[in-house]
């Protein structure tokens, strides 16, 4: 967290009010700090998404019935999603374009909420969603569809295909939930008090 510093201000009503200002040099360290690992996150997840796409389609288009059973509850299967993660609305009744649109524009606001963000959890989070958009949106503008390619089953029941690019934004979702659930159960506890 940075640093903070008291500075009197006067109400409408004349009474002097203390408030809590974050000081310039600790909130810009701060600020770079996170910036850059939701950079580095966001930068490692594309990076593993498409090494392993581009190892994993050569793979499984060369082997017969194109999956690999790697062991009892975990194969690689090769899977092009035309829907949006775990195969929602792939049924193709929308244009790989409306995919790309809406990933950018999600994108865009996750790099305006980036440039303000000076807590290293939610820039992890961040780095992940950001990072596993960018690797779909290169899918989408490369096949006009997501390689999806591990199948997680358990007793006949297969969760949906996914990706490294997935793993990242369910993951970054999944720590922005995280956050924001125990940020507000601190908030409650800290208000009963």
């Amino acid at each position: 967290r940075s640093a903070t510093c008291s500075r009197p201000e006067t109400r409408p009503d004349g009474h002097a009010v203390a408030t809590d200002m974050t000081s310039p040099p600790a909130a810009d360290a701060a600020v770079r700090r996170a910036r850059r690992l939701a950079g580095l996150v966001a930068v490692a997840v594309l990076l593993a998404d498409q090494v392993s796409k581009a190892f994993l389609i050569d793979l499984l288009a060369e082997t017969p019935g194109g999956w690999i059973e790697v062991t009892g509850f975990f194969n690689l299967v090769m899977v092009w999603n035309r829907g949006v993660s775990f195969g929602m609305f792939g049924d193709g009744a929308m244009p790989p374009w409306v995919w790309i649109a809406l990933s950018v524009a999600i994108v865009v606001v996750l790099l305006l909420w980036i440039r303000r963000l000076d807590r290293l959890w939610t820039a992890v989070a961040l780095g992940g969603i950001v990072g596993g958009a960018a690797g779909n949106v290169i899918d989408r503008l490369r096949f006009g569809a997501v390689a999806d390619f591990f199948d997680l089953h358990l007793a006949g029941w297969h969760w949906p295909a996914f990706n490294i690019a997935d793993a990242g934004i369910v993951v970054g979702v999944g720590m922005l939930l995280l956050d924001a659930l125990t940020t507000r159960e601190t908030k409650g506890h800290h208000g009963r008090e």
